[in-house]
């Protein structure tokens, strides 16, 4: 499998003007090739091989007045623009033919020289690692890395990122073997939520961290100092790299805790059931902001990332599972509840649960259900498997079964 690996990178200022140089030529490029393909599809729908793309705004743009300077950088960073390219137009054909998964994506747009975050790729042609630990980029020089960790297998690939706080990473791509952990019996169904970051079905329960909301004084104060500068002066261009300094430790305090609770709960668990949640409509409700801050959606990512790393499984099931007005004692389904009503009496059994530690095991029910009840398996014991099971772990596999109703996923009637 392919990892990232990313460390912190302190170039010299002659080595930052070099980077800054290789961004905006890789984006010149970029744009260049992006506009003669539009060009080429509205003259007669015909679309323009990579090679003679590339010959086109690089090797002949370097001998015009007005590419000259193309030649100053290196031309695997310029080679690694057009792959983006081709990488983008074909994400976008199968996002609208249906092959790939999630939100439609949209064709592929020019960037801009003013945008805040730059990066740019070097294939094995275009950098080394040297003996003393520097990092090697053609053209650039030996650039110092804070190594953190070793690096478990040669890089194929490592991308130079500028971040909008002035910050410059190098993100490498290595090839590791799955560390499988030993498996245990243990299996957990979680419940996402504002008050509570977490409910788990065992009874653990994740407090929210909420770290927007506990930075947003020193944010004001920031932003507020940015709206009084004169635009286009050195004071604003220095107080924008406060608010994005500011904004940085947030999100990194962010991800830094979702990667410790995820590999918490795969180390713990043998599998790990979530709810499908619909992140992007939440986050144009009233509530937007708690929801951003909550980063779901990368706490799942995170955890299926985990997960196949180490041999777990992850479950997502359908969002219409109605987990929070289903008793997992009876399974009797007692309709919707406000959001202030935090505990409810089952009308069919009479036990009185708490809303979010009922949804949980719901869940983890339901879970289990599609799990075991995976289609393609033997009717009756003894019949010959007629195909494959197709299994509905997120860990290992992309495409889940959705779960819709308990009845449904197979979770029995007590």
């Amino acid at each position: 499998m392919h990892l990232r690996y990313s460390f912190r990178i302190e170039p010299t200022p002659g080595q930052r003007i070099a980077l800054a140089r290789t961004f905006g030529c890789a984006r010149v490029v970029y744009n260049d090739a992006l506009a003669l393909r539009k060009a080429a599809w509205q003259a007669d729908k015909s679309r323009i091989p990579t090679g003679a793309l590339a010959r086109r705004v690089i090797t002949e743009a370097k001998r015009t007045p007005e590419r000259a300077w193309l030649a100053e950088v290196s031309v695997d960073a310029l080679q690694s623009s057009l792959r983006d390219l081709d990488m983008a137009y074909a994400n976008f054909f199968a996002s609208v033919t249906g092959k790939r998964p999630g939100r439609r994506m949209g064709l592929p747009v020019f960037k801009k020289k003013s945008d805040a975050r730059h990066s740019v790729r070097f294939s094995k042609n275009g950098f080394r690692l040297r003996g003393n630990g520097r990092l090697n980029l053609a053209k650039i020089g030996d650039v110092r890395v804070r190594w953190s960790r070793p690096l478990p297998s040669a890089p194929s690939s490592v991308t130079v990122i500028k971040d909008p706080s002035g910050r410059y990473f190098a993100s490498f791509v290595v090839d590791v073997d799955p560390e499988i952990l030993e498996s245990v019996a243990a299996e957990v169904g979680i419940d996402l939520g504002l008050t509570h970051y977490a409910v788990l079905s065992n009874g653990q329960v994740i407090d929210n961290p909420r770290f927007l909301r506990r930075a947003e004084r020193r944010l004001r104060r920031a932003q507020q100092s940015l709206s009084r500068k004169a635009k286009g002066s050195k004071n604003r261009a220095k107080a924008r790299i406060k608010v994005a300094r500011a904004h940085a430790r947030v999100a990194d305090a962010r991800r830094d805790w979702c990667h410790q609770q995820a590999s918490r709960l795969v180390r713990d668990n043998q599998a790990v059931y979530l709810e499908d949640l619909a992140v992007s409509g939440l986050a144009r409700s009233r509530l937007a902001k708690s929801v951003h801050d909550a980063a779901w959606g990368m706490f799942r990512r995170v955890l299926e990332e985990k997960a196949a790393k180490y041999g777990r499984c992850v479950g997502v099931v359908s969002r219409w599972l109605p987990s929070s007005q289903t008793c997992h004692v009876c399974w009797v389904v007692n309709g919707k509840k406000p959001l202030h009503v935090r505990t409810w009496r089952c009308e069919g059994c009479g036990v009185e649960h708490d809303r979010d530690l009922n949804a949980s095991r719901v869940i983890l029910a339901a879970g289990q259900a599609e799990r075991l009840n995976a289609p393609g398996g033997p009717v009756s014991p003894g019949a010959a498997i007629p195909r494959q099971a197709r299994p509905v772990e997120r860990g290992t596999h992309p495409k889940p079964q959705p779960v819709t109703t308990g009845r449904q996923a197979g979770i029995p009637s007590l």
